[in-house]
């Protein structure tokens, strides 16, 4: 979307898409108290518009989107104020009758694909299934028409992905799924909750230049949830700021961006990361000349791996991995960036053992790993921990979040149950999450702070090396850098090696020792990150690079 943020595309004369006024949203705790998650939001969407709810974990954001789309949890109910929508009152829909807005009038595209799709279902059949239910299609000209969605979102060799299952595809590309299902029924208004979290760069500029569109064309009416002021202010209109479930400040985007009024979103503004932001990790001591080198922590040779497709697709299978080589050293970190689908987190299976590769090896510590099973894979796993993408299907629902991060000591026999508990206390505080958050369950909690319990779960064996897959792709700006800040800091303490995994540059930048760049499998460039991200020598990191939202934030405001 190349149009400036001073000159909104909405109408602001025109009725209202959605309006939501004086809006007040209650969660029963356990104790039976009801406490104000929103109190008293006020958000207006016109046609042709584009809104951004930004804020802080926990800040209401999600609440006040799924409240307007009667999607709250168990517990949790709407206390006051009223929701329009193209000038219906719908604040009292019964659930049957909103089955019949949900896709048509309106379309959610949620934060968390792992969860949102079913997992044995085929792609395809779930896009198609949103035609079929509003009669917009039959079964067969619904599954064509569920291909050409794919495509529209950015999936490559849609009519192959439409036969994959979710498990088949990455992160990035389940995200996609969700958004051809919420333009399907081409609804008036689009609800995105976090829609690029889990997106490289190059393809959360497609997509959202493809939301874009509907926006200019159609006139769909877009309400944009996210944590990344840069995509907020490269495409909202105007964005509003929610702090604490109240609403500091909104206006044009512009006009926030060049003078906020209120001290949060100052807060907010500077904590934006971006490829001139201040490094973290501090120059590493280069060892002396003659010093045999230390055996690196992680070491992979020549991995490789294919997957079979399903019967009938072309090609039959895919390489998604292809000859990839590093080293991983003690109290280093190793940053693996590319597009969704280059085969980042399928190395990072192959290194974690969660994953057998076709071709190649993985050493730890100079011992070769790649067969191990049994018991002495059970010895390994303690030295290498992981942080998933994904904190929604990482925490067990079942358990208290003291469960959650005291389950690999309790595993190990590590401490008597109070020394673990101890331990549980020393990381919440370590991930900037108050002491009775232990008792909660992970569904209380929001999708930042369920990330910042999985990477305390991670760290609580203090293990050698710790894979982060997308460690802060859920998390707003200033708790990401809280997060990043402590991920150097025990790094510093411990000599931990770190292989990062992210799709955000301006992170890695700040972060890691040295960046590979993966391209279809293969990487294409390796290098200190200053090199690499500032002087890019392949055209592919060039593309990455200029892809990076964010640019208006950086420039005052001013960018196209």
């Amino acid at each position: 979307m190349s149009r400036s943020v001073s000159e909104p595309t909405g109408d602001p004369t025109s009725e209202p898409v959605l309006a939501v006024e004086g809006l007040r949203v209650a969660y029963r705790g356990r104790d039976g108290q009801e406490v104000l998650a929103v109190r008293g939001v006020d958000v207006v969407v016109h046609p042709g518009e584009v809104v951004a709810l930004v804020g802080e974990s926990g800040s209401g954001k999600s609440t006040t989107a799924h409240a307007a789309l009667h999607l709250l949890p168990a517990g949790g109910r709407v206390a006051g104020g009223s929701i329009r929508l193209d000038g219906r009152d719908v604040t009292g829909l019964s659930e049957r009758e909103w089955r019949s807005v949900r896709g048509r009038e309106v379309g959610l595209v949620p934060q968390d694909p792992t969860v949102s799709l079913n997992p044995v279902v085929r792609v395809g059949d779930q896009v198609a299934e949103v035609l079929v239910i509003h009669g917009l299609a039959r079964r067969r000209e619904a599954r064509l028409r569920a291909v050409e969605l794919l495509r529209q979102a950015g999936l490559d060799q849609p009519e192959a992905r439409a036969r994959q299952f979710p498990n088949q595809l990455s992160g990035g590309m389940r995200q996609r799924v969700l958004i051809a299902i919420a333009i399907a029924a081409g609804p008036r208004l689009l609800v995105a909750d976090e829609p690029t979290s889990a997106l490289d760069v190059t393809v959360q500029k497609r997509i959202l230049d493809h939301l874009g569109a509907l926006v200019r064309e159609l006139g769909t009416a877009l309400l944009l949830i996210t944590h990344d002021l840069g995509a907020a202010a490269d495409r909202a209109d105007r964005i509003v700021v929610l702090e604490n479930g109240v609403v500091v400040e909104q206006g044009r985007t512009r006009d926030v961006l060049d003078a906020p009024q209120h001290p949060y979103t100052r807060r907010l503004l500077a904590a934006v990361p971006s490829l001139g932001s201040q490094r973290l990790v501090r120059e590493r001591p280069v060892a002396a000349t003659g010093s045999p080198p230390a055996p690196p922590v992680l070491e992979v040779r020549g991995l490789s791996k294919t997957f079979t497709l399903p019967r009938g697709s072309t090609p039959r299978e895919v390489t998604a991995v292809d000859d990839v080589s590093f080293a991983v050293g003690r109290g280093r970190t190793f940053a693996l960036v590319g597009e969704s689908g280059s085969g980042k987190s399928t190395t990072a299976r192959i290194a974690l053992h969660l994953e057998r590769p076709t071709v190649g090896r993985v050493l730890l510590h100079g011992e070769d790993i790649t067969a191990a099973r049994g018991e002495r894979l059970r010895r390994l796993r303690r030295r290498f921990q992981v942080v998933y993408q994904s904190p929604y299907a990482s925490l067990d629902p079942r358990f208290t979040v003291e469960q959650v991060i005291a389950e690999p000591l309790r595993a190990f026999g590590i401490g008597t149950p109070r020394e673990r508990t101890e331990r549980v206390r020393e990381l919440l505080a370590d991930v900037a999450l108050p002491d009775d958050a232990r008792h909660r369950g992970p569904r209380e909690l929001s999708g930042g702070q369920r990330q910042r319990v999985a990477i305390a779960r991670a760290l609580a064996l203090r293990p050698d090396l710790v894979v982060l897959d997308e460690p802060v792709s859920a998390l707003d700006v200033s708790v990401q850098r809280q997060i990043l800040e402590l991920l150097v800091r025990l790094q510093e303490e411990h000599a931990l090696a770190y292989l990062f995994i992210s799709h955000d540059l301006a992170v890695v930048r700040q972060v890691a020792d040295e960046v590979g760049v993966l391209h279809r499998g293969r990487l294409v460039e390796v290098g200190r990150p200053e090199d690499v991200l500032a002087r890019p020598a392949q055209e592919y990191t060039r593309e990455l690079v200029a892809a990076i939202p964010g640019r208006r934030v950086e420039e005052g405001g001013d960018a196209d």
